[in-house]
């Protein structure tokens, strides 16, 4: 069939992965920048066009609670949030995981409170990264639409069976358009067939019983790693669900994407939508005749060590750009590729620089003193301490605003 390509925000895009995947069942509840994404799909279900239950609850944490219940009953389903209401449905989280219900939730990443702020950093996906969820990250719009469609192929498959959280960045991805392809529903189904579970789920039916009782520690600690097995199992899972969605529609989506990076001396580490900016700033290194390169993390849970250990091995220097910050600690994605390499005999200098917080832009010389950082640590063997970006003219409008609340 002929290519459809219209312009679209990340948010619609993300619906279109929904409709195409012939969701059964849509519990909402509307937060800023995410809510574009349920009204899109509650017109389409009020239109006919998608076969669908949507329903509004009054919370985030009964919204999760429903999406689980009803993926429990082996329907297909799906929820969207964002910032603080990921965090208003936190406990949810770690029950509908424990559960291994193969419910797909997207989160249209915002800085959190307080101070408060609608534009994006990661503080609130990363923080969900323990639960059981896994975590796909998306840079541009197309990867929205048709990670939606990998997070269920991935999701529903017998060895995994635990929920996957897909992420966009607020703003500057949610309401950015671009053109997208729409792959037609047939085409999907090649990918993604109507989900018949296998294991016993409830059904009415089928009538069983099923619970969570209190339980002692050896048995709590073998659900548990069973939930952490099938996390790692979904790595080899996802490469080989990437494989057939490149072989039907063309599109790669590696675990890690590699951007100008299989010679680089200099490697920087990037997720999500400013990861574009951080390739502009690769190829201007590169126009310079510095050897730099640019990973993008896709999957972050799991987390995939082999694959950044074998990524980086030619590095001299690798710079990890965090737009997150754990307070009292510094950036999660450092310290958890530090943790990756940490028994490598032969392992590349690694730099740690914040910035993005709050959606505050990264400007191109930030990106040329991380460049530049990586390449006078190589050259000195000194690391720097961890870093935070800013540029003199953000540092003056900050004294600037100091020196304004001082005299009042």
């Amino acid at each position: 069939m002929e290519k459809v390509r219209e312009m679209l925000t990340g948010n619609s895009s993300a619906a279109w992965g929904v409709r195409l995947a012939e969701v059964d069942y849509l519990p909402s509840y509307p937060i800023t920048p995410q809510t574009e994404v349920i009204e899109t799909l509650s017109k389409w279900v009020n239109e006919g066009l998608m076969d669908a239950t949507f329903v509004t609850l009054d919370s985030e944490h009964s919204m999760i609670t429903a999406a689980g219940a009803a993926s429990a009953t082996g329907v297909r389903t799906f929820t969207a949030t964002s910032s603080q209401g990921l965090l208003f449905g936190f406990e949810m989280l770690y029950t509908v995981a424990g559960w291994r219900v193969p419910l797909v939730m997207l989160n249209v990443s915002r800085g959190l409170s307080s101070p408060i702020t609608l534009e994006p950093d990661h503080n609130d996906v990363l923080a969900a990264r323990d639960s059981g969820f896994l975590q796909i990250h998306c840079e541009t719009c197309q990867e929205a639409l048709d990670s939606i469609l990998m997070a269920y192929r991935l999701a529903e498959d017998e060895r995994v069976l635990l929920p996957v959280l897909v992420n966009i960045d607020g703003f500057h991805l949610s309401f950015t358009r671009e053109p997208v392809e729409i792959p037609d529903v047939e085409t999907v189904r090649r990918f993604l067939p109507p989900y018949r579970p296998k294991h016993a789920f409830f059904k009415a039916s089928q009538p069983m019983s099923q619970g969570v009782a209190v339980l002692g520690g050896a048995v709590y600690s073998y659900f548990k790693y069973q939930m952490h097995l099938a996390a790692l199992n979904s790595l080899d899972v996802y490469k080989t669900v990437a494989q057939e969605f490149y072989e039907i529609f063309g599109r790669s989506y590696p675990v890690i994407e590699g951007y100008m990076a299989e010679d680089a001396d200099y490697l920087l580490i990037m997720t999500n939508s400013f990861s574009t900016t951080g390739k502009a700033a690769i190829k201007r290194a590169r126009d310079k005749g510095i050897k730099a390169g640019m990973l993008r993390l896709r999957l972050i849970r799991p987390f995939p060590e082999l694959d950044i250990q074998n990524a980086v091995k030619q590095a001299k220097a690798v710079a990890v750009f965090d737009q997150n910050i754990s307070i009292g600690k510094g950036g999660i994605l450092y310290s958890e590729i530090a943790g990756a390499l940490y028994h490598e005999k032969a392992r590349p200098l690694l730099l740690s620089f914040i910035g993005g917080l709050g959606g505050k832009p990264v400007s191109a010389s930030e990106f040329e003193f991380i460049i530049e950082s990586m390449i006078h640590a190589a050259e000195t063997g000194k690391v720097p301490g961890r870093q935070l970006l800013y540029t003199e003219d953000e540092w003056s409008e900050i004294n600037r605003l100091k020196g304004m609340a001082g005299k009042q």
